[in-house]
């Protein structure tokens, strides 16, 4: 006859053995990437394709930025597009609550699966989200919620391995 209490010992192993691990979070947050390369020998030699890019400003971001902002955007296979302006205070781009949508040509990609801002200036600025959409690549939303660190690309990059760009 087995005793009470190697039989909670016996369960409570099977239990530890058996418990699956816990699920990853697919919710990332972005990340600094001191390394980051742009890749200018696709900007001019690739087939140029169009993008849509969606910025929404962050209600608590400060209520406007003089600051100077860069995007580059890329897939796994190096093909990325490189903007490096998007600010312009005359017009009022990145207030606070604000959405500023952005057309842009660069060359095509496949999906979309890394975004790097860069941010230059004093004033500080929290994007909430990037949604960026085009023809051979279907909609893609990055979530920021964050204030941008100067002066050093700050982005996600969900590629696979094969990404040598990012």
């Amino acid at each position: 006859m087995i005793d009470g209490k190697a039989l909670v010992t016996f369960w409570l192993y099977l239990a530890v053995v058996f418990t699956p691990p816990q699920a990853k979070s697919k919710i990332t947050q972005p990340q600094p990437l001191t390394s980051f390369k742009i890749n200018t020998t696709l900007q001019n030699t690739a087939s140029s394709c169009s993008y849509t890019v969606t910025i929404r400003t962050s209600c608590s971001s400060s209520r406007y930025t003089r600051d100077r902002i860069s995007l580059a955007f890329g897939d796994a296979y190096g093909y990325q597009v490189y903007v490096p302006r998007l600010d312009d205070p005359r017009s009022r781009t990145f207030e606070s609550c604000s959405t500023d949508t952005f057309h842009i040509d660069g060359p095509c990609t496949y999906q979309i699966c890394y975004v790097y801002l860069y941010r230059n200036g004093y004033d500080g600025w929290k994007p909430e989200s990037i949604t960026i959409s085009g023809y051979y690549t279907s909609s893609v939303t990055f979530y920021y919620n964050t204030f941008i660190p100067n002066a050093v690309w700050y982005g996600f990059n969900h590629c696979n391995a094969a990404s040598s760009s990012a």
